[in-house]
């Protein structure tokens, strides 16, 4: 079957290769039929080496399909059935599950490490334990998460990552106020979906930053009040807030100097919300005092800070009921074989959500 691997951390390009096979299918396990998968920033940072993945690797973590065939135990799914991959299950048996954070469940991570594919020349990952890049993959079955049928499955790929993370970090994470002002750093789909998430909860202002102009369009037809580029942001906040700062300011970026002036653009007792994934390197740095007098609360948000299957759910209702734009997020649609161009449409900036239909 076909699959775009990376064959060594730090390579720019993806290879679409026609010998790989997925496996580890048994007991507990399902394997899926990829018809559409997400380009998520992550992918491009697991490329880079910024988020650890052992290599070679299939990149993708935002995938939907259909179920071919159920393991032994199995007794959720058919073949059939339509699903959403979920690169983070909960176990429902850890500390974190069972004090309700299943978000913070690690039992997905351990899947990262072990091989869901293979070549003949070795095996080969699926990122994050999935690896959305290919026509089939096998997966634990708590990563198949059953969707209805009148969900397309673009859209459903979409609610596997972005949609999600974005939703659930104005929702979930920061519990946005009614009436409150709110910045949003960096636009792309996880950002977007901020924005949405903090119109959802009545936010008056919503100011999105991102240095692509048509970044900036898209922010403002999801419901952002206003756009700016980085270097304005300073001139909105004193507009908008007589220089206070804002209420809620999410770092969808994941780099320490944006997370320095999310803080900074942040009121003293507002919140600043960490939603982008950054290296393990990159240092934060904030001095003792300021961290006591401005008393402003830091809120990570991992894959949407609540749980994951009543998240689905949400933005499934949402979408329906018109309170949500996702098909307006696909930007660009790719084949598996242009992967290439996908990914160059996400380092430019070009693409909001790219969708790689796999046929």
């Amino acid at each position: 079957m076909r699959a775009a691997v990376l064959h060594e951390t730090g390579q720019e390009k993806l290879e679409v290769l026609d010998d790989v096979e997925a496996v580890g299918f048994g007991p507990g396990k399902v394997r899926i039929r990829v018809r559409a998968a997400g380009l998520c920033h992550s992918d491009v940072s697991a490329m880079s080496g910024v988020l650890p993945q052992p290599a070679p690797f299939v990149p993708g973590h935002e995938g939907a399909g259909e179920v071919l065939d159920v393991g032994d135990g199995v007794t959720t799914l058919k073949p059939g059935d339509r699903v959403v991959m979920c690169w983070l299950p909960a176990c429902g048996a850890c500390a974190s599950c069972r004090r309700g954070q299943t978000q913070l469940c690690l039992a997905g991570f351990l899947n990262a490490g072990t091989p869901n594919f293979r070549r003949p020349g070795g095996d080969v990952f699926g990122f994050a334990g999935t690896g959305t890049f290919t026509e089939e993959v096998v997966v634990d079955a708590g990563c198949a998460v059953p969707v209805p049928d009148d969900v397309p499955f673009d859209i459903a790929a979409l609610i596997g990552c972005g949609v999600t993370t974005g939703l659930g970090a104005a929702i979930n994470t920061a519990r946005v106020e009614a009436g409150s002002s709110v910045a949003v750093i960096g636009c792309g789909g996880v950002g977007i979906s901020a924005v949405q998430g903090a119109r959802l909860q009545g936010a008056a202002q919503i100011v999105a930053v991102d240095p692509v102009p048509s970044r900036r369009e898209a922010a403002l037809r999801f419901g952002a009040t206003e756009a700016v580029a980085p270097d304005a942001l300073a001139d909105a906040k004193q507009r908008i807030t007589a220089g206070e700062g804002f209420d809620y300011v999410f770092e969808v970026v994941g780099r320490s100097a944006t997370a320095r002036t999310a803080y900074d653009t942040t009121r003293r007792g507002g919140t600043l919300c960490v939603v982008g994934a950054g290296a393990m390197d990159d240092q934060l740095r904030l001095n003792m005092f300021e961290l006591f007098f401005d008393e402003k609360r830091i809120l990570p948000s991992l894959y949407g800070g609540g749980d994951v299957l009543r998240s689905y759910e949400r933005a499934i209702t949402l979408w329906r009921a018109g309170r949500i734009d996702l098909a307006g997020m696909i930007t660009h649609r790719v084949r598996l074989a242009e992967i290439n161009d996908a990914l160059e449409q996400m380092r430019t900036g070009e693409a909001l959500r790219t969708c790689v239909e796999i046929r």
